[in-house]
């Protein structure tokens, strides 16, 4: 009978442990009293980190601005704000990382995703906005590129080169702003739910603070107790400044009402060991966080685990220490490993921020450079697209420099690409007024082009084309097809000219060995004395002048030939042949006078209207020579002759006024 009633006994209380353990394992968080709660999380705030990525240069977007990386000290959780995370927001962190891992080869691809975003029900992350807005910009970038290389390749002008718009860079941007506007209302709900949600969180608090004022009550109100519990988990994020005194607060309120229950100690064992397997397994998954590649991923891994181990029950009071040291050590590791990497990343920033800066000294030195050619323009734009590029693969720099240096370098490059466009519009007005000038000395040339007036032609028409040698530049393509037309024009009269005289170059030849004949006798007649050798030197030189044109190429030189030989007779026989004749002109002095003192009257004033003939003809010589073009090779041809003509002239005023002195030498003996 005993033993029927021990065995019943028994199988009561293995019942009412039972029905215990069920009701202790429905809470999510039990604390022995107030004092001995101890704190059992570290602070970590999560941390949203971005990769770098390269702003684009002149014509683009404003460089990505980064998110200060926060500082991931560790602390007691009672004094820092609770971390709550939505499930919305741990969505929109996985959907995140796995979108941005994504690559797009073409801007179609992202459009697509993007319109997805813009127009679907889930709410676009900013770290994938962020990616798509670089990488479609990387795209839109090296496309432009790539257009403007097969311009140049096929032979254009890069400073005629004009960006086309791009239909596809305003779709993105029509959706961007669909998007920017969806965030936005997305935002404005969240923190209304969260605002929602604080009043939730604060019933909670107030509902619980009001059970534990009746302490017989406690065991009755266990499962009201329990479904406030489940309440508060269900409810989630809150705003962040009131995060910690909300949980704080609430925490005080469990712990005192559980300080009420009479629990039995097998139930409380059992629920202290679950606690402690389910925090040894959170200890253990926080320890190999340490071996994760992923600093970033590592650190939002332990906020999860942060969260799971804030939301496990107690354990047993000489344990707690323990086990939260091993879950505060594993912490510090990861958190350490944060701190380093972003640490590093400051260290790189600073790098990037002197080459930045290097590079800007490097445009702006090129931007005061003085250009006096399009050669030097040329030139120094493309020293400058070869800094663009450099700079393309330096990352960020700091935060508060990131855009301060950005902003300056852009002022560089638009201050030299500014006064670049003003010297070439310039030029293109310059150019604009040459090929003006050169198309009026085409229709010139045309108008010549039928002309059957050789020679006066032929000067015209070299005349335009000295004139054309001094007009200045125009562009390439044009300026072929110009001159292209007015070599036409000068070629079809050159052509007719040419078949036109064909016929006179035989003749031309001829002449040309009749004249070389004539000096050859001329030279002969430096040899020969004589009285009538002037005569005869007389007579080549009316035979040479009345033969026709020579070759053109011989002219010159036969030429030269000529009046050689001829000065060096004219130099030897107006000496002799002036004393002979005054002599002749003496000795008929007497026969004169024999026939009366008229006929020597008569003679004289012959000789003195010959004297102021000559004196006359010299003077007119000397004055046309005056007037002629001593820089042409046949200006310079006829004053040589001229000269030689005055030089005969002087002679022979000599000779007539040696002839008057005789006359008057002869009266005054009579």
């Amino acid at each position: 009978m005993m033993d029927s009633q021990e065995k019943a006994l028994e199988q009561g209380k293995l019942e009412e442990v039972k029905k215990t353990e069920e009701t202790v394992e429905a809470v999510e968080t039990v604390v022995e009293n107030v004092e001995d709660v101890k704190p059992e999380e570290p602070a970590a705030e999560p941390v949203e980190a971005e990769k770098p990525t390269a702003e684009p240069i002149a014509d683009v977007e404003e460089p990505a601005v980064k998110v200060e990386e926060p500082s991931v000290e560790v602390e007691e959780p009672s004094d820092i704000p609770v971390a709550d995370v939505t499930e919305a927001e741990e969505q929109e962190a996985e959907t995140t990382e796995e979108s941005v891992r994504k690559t797009y080869d073409n801007k179609k691809d992202l459009l697509e995703r993007l319109k997805e975003l813009a127009h679907g029900d889930e709410t676009p992350s900013k770290a994938e906005v962020d990616y798509l807005k670089t990488t479609f910009y990387k795209l839109h970038f090296a496309e432009r590129d790539e257009q403007l290389k097969a311009y140049i390749n096929a032979g254009g002008d890069p400073e005629k080169y004009q960006i086309t718009p791009d239909a596809d860079e305003e779709v993105f941007k029509a959706e961007m702003s669909i998007i920017k506007e969806k965030r936005q209302k997305a935002f404005q709900e969240q923190e209304s739910e969260k605002q929602d949600n604080l009043k939730k969180k604060l019933n909670i608090i107030e509902t619980i603070k009001g059970m534990i004022t009746s302490p017989e009550e406690a065991n009755k109100r266990f499962q009201e107790f329990k479904s406030l519990q489940q309440q508060w988990k269900e409810i989630k994020a809150v705003p962040a400044e009131k995060a910690n005194e909300l949980w704080r607060n609430y925490q005080l309120y469990v712990e005192q009402f559980y300080d009420l229950l009479k629990l039995n100690s097998e139930a409380r064992e059992y629920d202290f060991k679950k606690n402690l397997e389910a925090k040894t397994k959170l200890c253990e998954a926080a320890e190999k966080l340490a071996d994760e590649t992923d600093v970033i991923s590592a650190f939002h891994q332990l906020q999860e685990l942060h969260q799971q181990y804030r939301e496990t029950g107690p354990v047993a009071k000489e344990l707690r220490e323990e086990i939260w040291g091993r879950f505060k050590a594993a912490s510090t590791v990861v958190n350490k490993r944060h701190q380093q990497h972003f640490e590093s990343l400051r260290s790189k920033e600073e790098e990037n921020l002197t080459k930045k800066t290097e590079l800007c000294e490097k445009v702006e030195a090129i931007a005061k450079e003085e250009n006096k050619s399009s050669a030097d323009w040329d030139k120094h734009t493309k020293e400058i697209i070869e800094i663009q590029q450099e700079w393309k693969t330096i990352g960020f720099a700091p935060q508060k420099m990131n855009v301060k240096i950005f902003e300056r370098f852009r002022a560089a490059c638009d201050d030299f690409f500014k006064r670049k466009g003003e010297y070439f519009k310039d030029l293109k007005e310059k150019f604009a007024e040459n090929a003006e000038k050169k198309k009026k000395l085409i229709e010139q040339a045309q108008a010549l082009s039928e002309s059957t007036e050789w020679r006066s032609t032929s000067d015209k028409l070299i005349n335009l084309q000295k004139e054309w040698k001094t007009i200045g530049m125009v562009p390439k393509k044009l300026g072929d097809q110009l001159w292209n037309e007015f070599l036409a024009a000068c070629n079809k009269f050159f052509e007719a000219r040419n078949a036109a005289t064909a016929g006179t170059r035989n003749a031309e030849r001829d002449n040309l060995q009749q004249k070389r004949g004539i000096i050859e006798q001329l030279k002969a007649l430096l040899d020969e004395t004589g009285d009538n050798i002037q005569e005869k030197v007389q007579q080549f030189v009316e035979q040479y002048q009345a033969i026709g044109h020579v070759p053109f190429k011989e002219k010159d030189n036969l030429y030269k030939e000529y009046h050689e030989i001829l000065d060096k007779l004219y130099k030897e026989l107006n000496i002799s042949v002036a004393r002979r004749r005054l002599d002749n002109f003496k000795s008929n002095l007497k026969q004169m006078a024999d026939k009366g003192a008229n006929a020597i009257d008569n003679e004289r004033s012959r000789l003195m209207r010959r004297y102021e003939q000559l004196k006359q003809e010299i003077n007119t010589y000397e004055n046309n020579i005056g007037f002629l073009n001593a820089s042409s090779k046949k200006g310079n041809s006829l004053i040589d002759e001229m000269n030689r003509k005055v030089q005969k002239l002087k002679d022979d005023l000599e000779l007539t006024k040696q002839k008057i002195k005789a006359i008057d030498t002869e009266n005054a003996e009579a």
